[in-house]
């Protein structure tokens, strides 16, 4: 099936300019939506959103937070508290304002945090999760990781690299890479809303994840009956680019499976 155009536009939410993009699908099905990770934007999902809404035959939405992309730039510094925030109330927001009714939530690392904050604590938002590299606590590598890209962006051609992808890469990096080395931080934990989720979830990481390990995946399935997961052999942080295929193979059969057309 060939993918479908994107349609760009615009939506002011929480009082912001957010960049977007819409891939058309079969409006009996559940749209899906997508949350990017800490230095994503809608460019840096690349060609993933079309090729989604081709096998998935449903619409594919993406929007760039706050900071980053094209949207309206950062003020300031991000509160400790911003993945909460967007989850609580950006997400709810901007789905009311587009009229989706319980689409998919496919967030990836920051934006698959994102996704299970935002189920987790508006009961019913969400038809199912796919939750790609999520974070539900910090760990050391998390940490170690983020430190070598500190230390990246001030020596290598990385802000160069991001100013492809965000109109103020300066502040799309700081807004992400502040936070996590806050030493506030390091106490920060998401695992109690997992125990609210009622939707059918899918976790996909990969095993050679240099932001996060297994456990992330263990702790997420001990507190959610039933969900899925998918383990990419070889893969690092970025399963959807770096095995494009094994993942649309899983999503795709994973929404066949557990939502109904017309119902999702």
């Amino acid at each position: 099936m060939n993918a479908p155009s994107p349609q760009r536009f615009d939506v002011v939410v929480d009082g912001r300019r957010l960049e977007a993009v819409r891939y058309g699908g079969d409006p009996a099905r559940a749209a899906i939506v997508l949350l990017h990770e800490g230095l994503g934007s809608v460019a840096m999902w690349r060609d993933f959103p079309a090729l989604l809404a081709a096998r998935t035959r449903r619409a594919v939405i993406a929007y760039s937070r706050w900071g980053y992309g094209a949207s309206e730039p950062l003020e300031g510094p991000r509160d400790i508290r911003y993945m909460h925030h967007e989850g609580e109330v950006v997400v709810p927001a901007l789905l009311a304002q587009l009229g989706l009714e319980r689409p998919v939530l496919f967030g990836h690392s920051d934006g698959a945090s994102i996704a299970l904050i935002a189920a987790g604590s508006h009961l019913g938002l969400a038809a199912a999760l796919v939750l790609e590299a999520p974070h539900v606590f910090v760990e050391d590598v998390s940490v170690s990781s983020i430190e070598r890209a500190r230390v990246a962006f001030s020596t290598t051609n990385l802000r160069q690299r991001l100013a492809r992808y965000h109109d103020d890469p300066e502040g799309a990096f700081r807004g992400w890479n502040d936070v996590w080395l806050d030493p506030r931080f390091r106490d920060w934990n998401i695992e109690a809303y997992a125990d609210a989720v009622t939707c059918p979830v899918l976790v996909i990481q990969g095993d050679r994840d240099e932001y996060g390990t297994l456990e992330q995946v263990a702790r997420i399935a001990r507190r959610i009956a039933g969900a899925e997961s998918l383990i990419v052999a070889g893969a690092g942080h970025s399963p959807h680019r770096e095995a494009p295929e094994a993942v649309l193979a899983c999503v795709s059969a994973f929404l066949d499976a557990r939502l109904t057309v017309g119902g999702g």
